[in-house]
């Protein structure tokens, strides 16, 4: 029998962050120094000072660490997989006999303190028709506080890898995998390697489906809405990738200034959550200390530099080739900003639901936790044969 969250809980618990870090942090901010940039230039050319100024003096002044600090502790978990020593994870348990594991994966920038607001709703929905979950929400090895991964090869099998024997260790045999960002990549893997045990893959912003490169019209069959979406893309992705040509190739040298610098990696990160222009997005802002959580995590563990090296560590094979599908089945819950087209989607998966709205953004916890939330049920109702409820 796979141990229990109890007995596989071996590394050391990572909370409370020492007050001298708090200080230090306080300190740097308080000793920033600003560049001077050109009047009108706004967010095309990258993060305005007016905007990072209020964050920063947000982040030194107003923002409670510890607050958010004791709901990471309440539901922490810390273990050691074969892969990687001190694994963290969120872990709440339902109390209802009918839950069934569901395994939350994020993408970069993010940490499982998105996920906070949603343990309650999805352990306890209050509802005996709603599907109830014991939900274990990792931070990836190399993000927060699973701590710096300290060898390379950790690319999409090998956190698939360190996740399913997570599983394992809390004693989920069968669950339910949720991926968004790069999650979208390493939660269907999971489902490739041991589908027996994955009764289903939920994605959101979905990253990394291609058409048929060897197609004579890559564009064949496709609704005018999948085309205008693919164009899109075209349009806008050569000015918004810098981020990600830099990750993919030179992580080490951009990670000295995101250790060193709390500024520098809260301007890194911002851009995501934003939108680049949130003066001009439709996309459901994000409360700034959700951001500010996020960033602290990055910050207190010294993980920017290889939270960052994922990129570089996938960037090989995650984009140049199609994985054939689990055979497990799949929902796409696409939100305002996602461009899945699900005829590129189907190469890799056995879609049998797919979702769309109109509002929300990249990270849909923070951005639409509702319609996260409302679809992950909604699926798992449609698998109810499959997990027993």
């Amino acid at each position: 029998m796979a141990p229990t969250a109890t007995t596989a809980t071996t590394a050391t618990n990572p909370f409370p962050v020492p007050q001298a870090e708090i200080d230090r942090l306080h300190a740097r901010l308080d000793d920033t120094r600003w560049p001077d940039v050109p009047s009108g230039a706004g967010w095309s050319y990258g993060v305005p000072p007016g905007h990072l100024r209020e964050l920063a003096d947000r982040w030194r002044h107003r923002f409670d660490w510890r607050a958010v600090e004791e709901r990471l502790a309440a539901d922490s978990v810390v273990l050691d997989t074969p892969d990687h020593v001190g694994v963290h994870a969120l872990y709440r348990r339902s109390t209802r006999p009918d839950a069934v594991g569901l395994l939350l994966v994020h993408g970069w920038p993010s940490t499982p303190a998105e996920f906070l607001g949603l343990l309650g709703p999805l352990t306890e929905p209050g509802d005996a028709t709603l599907p109830a979950f014991h939900v274990v929400a990792p931070s990836l090895p190399g993000f927060g506080f699973s701590g710096p991964t300290r060898d390379l090869g950790w690319d999409v099998d090998r956190h698939a890898r360190c996740l399913t024997d997570l599983m394992s260790a809390l004693g989920h045999d069968r669950f339910l995998a949720q991926g968004g960002d790069y999650g979208s990549m390493i939660a269907p893997e999971i489902a490739r390697r041991d589908p027996g045990r994955v009764l289903g893959v939920h994605l959101n912003a979905l990253v990394g489906a291609s058409p048929d490169p060897s197609a004579a019209d890559p564009l064949a069959g496709l609704t005018d809405a999948e085309r205008a979406r693919v164009a899109e893309l075209g349009e806008t992705w050569p000015g918004r990738s810098g981020y990600a040509a830099i990750q993919s190739t030179r992580p080490s040298t951009l990670g000295y200034a995101m250790i060193d610098s709390p500024v520098g990696l809260l301007a890194w990160h911002l851009e995501w959550f934003v939108d680049y222009d949130p003066d001009t997005t439709r996309q459901t802002p994000v409360d700034p200390d959700a951001y500010l959580a996020d960033v602290a995590s990055f910050w207190f563990t010294r993980t920017a530099g290889s939270a960052m090296r994922l990129y570089r560590e996938i960037a090989p094979t995650a984009f140049r080739e199609t994985r054939p599908p689990s055979g497990v089945p799949t929902a796409v819950l696409n939100l305002l900003g996602d461009h899945a087209v699900r005829p590129f989607v189907e190469r890799s998966h056995r879609v049998v639901r797919w979702t769309e709205h109109d509002r929300g953004g990249h990270f849909a916890a923070l951005q639409a936790p509702d319609l996260l939330l409302d679809d992950v049920r909604a699926f798992a109702a449609t698998l109810s044969g499959a997990i027993g409820t």
